[in-house]
């Protein structure tokens, strides 16, 4: 498999879950604002929505959107936990929060990484993010994980973009909670495994 990402992009989400599951893959980075690959490929060849990520299987299917990939990697390695049992109503559940964070908290963001957004919808995007960060907290409340105990592709999802927030001038600590939940997962071994990937980290 090959995933097409961008540095510290939303393709952030499935880089780590590939990891999580030991899956054997191949990275190839995109430059968003041309369009190509590191490799000097058309990306909207393989994807023509043009936006990262992409999962390229070795039959050469192309599997697009962050949700729908990370489930799919997940259920690639079932034994992993990542993802509960299809069928199951904690499978809908994780469906219902990963639903949640990229509707809600994912497109939030982009106001917030729009050169051309004014300060007054950027002031606007920055609001409504602080009440979605708000039912994050509750909902999270004392458990360790989105699902409980166990990490899931939501984390995975949830960490990505809670990573954005110092990019956007938005103050974690804000939200205490949501705070400990991101360096915690930060310390998984396969997430810092996945930043050094992408130079995020050294």
């Amino acid at each position: 498999m090959k995933l097409y990402y961008s540095k510290g992009a939303c393709s952030l989400s499935p880089h780590i879950v590939l990891l999580e599951a030991d899956l054997p893959h191949t990275l190839e980075k995109v430059e968003l604002s041309t369009k190509k690959t590191e490799r000097g490929t058309d990306y909207l060849a393989v994807n023509s929505k043009g936006a990262v990520p992409a999962l390229e299987l070795d039959d050469g299917k192309v599997l697009t959107e962050g949700p729908a990939i990370v489930q799919y990697l997940a259920d690639q390695k079932p034994e992993s936990g990542l993802a509960p049992r299809a069928g199951t109503f904690a499978r809908y559940q994780l469906m219902e929060i990963l639903n949640y964070i990229t509707a809600e908290v994912h497109k939030g963001f982009g106001p917030l990484f729009n050169p051309e957004a004014s300060a007054e919808w950027k002031a606007a995007a920055k609001t409504a993010l602080s009440k979605k960060f708000d039912w994050l907290s509750g909902f999270l409340g004392d458990r360790t994980h989105l699902l409980g105990d166990t990490f899931t592709v939501a984390d995975a999802y949830l960490f990505t973009m809670l990573s954005w927030t110092g990019h956007v001038g938005i103050d974690l600590k804000k939200w205490p909670l949501l705070s400990a939940y991101h360096a915690r997962i930060a310390q998984r071994p396969k997430v810092q495994q996945a930043l050094r990937e992408e130079g995020l980290i050294k």
